[in-house]
């Protein structure tokens, strides 16, 4: 699915959905990318999912009004019991986490098998 300049995929696994967006998170894409997290929110609590997993992996770069659909989407997964975690941050994801210090507010697995299952 697209969305924006951005290429998605998502699969569910157990308790767990994990959405993979790829290419550049900036003013021409964010609100598609908050969108399309929002949409994937749904569709996790519609299916008992109890996480949603964000593979950063392909991200080529996150603006701050990404990080704003990050925040947005934490806020509206909480209304769905849902928490969301961040998995496979490249080295360019890895530097913004830690410079906006996203990383303190979200957890971060280096891969997807080290997601525990279940409620976090």
């Amino acid at each position: 699915m697209t969305g924006g300049n951005l290429v998605w995929t998502a699969q569910a696994r157990d308790t767990l959905r994990v959405v993979s967006p790829a290419g550049r998170i900036d003013e021409s894409t964010a609100t598609a990318f908050a969108e399309h997290l929002a949409q994937e929110i749904e569709v996790a609590a519609g299916d008992g999912a109890k996480q949603l997993a964000i593979d950063l992996s392909l991200i080529d770069y996150m603006s701050s009004r990404g990080l704003r659909g990050l925040t947005l989407a934490q806020r509206k997964s909480g209304d769905h019991g849902i928490t969301i975690v961040l998995v496979q941050p490249n080295d360019i994801m890895r530097e913004i986490l830690a410079i906006s210090r996203y990383d303190m507010v979200f957890k971060v697995y280096d891969t997807i098998e080290l997601v525990p299952s279940g409620a976090l």
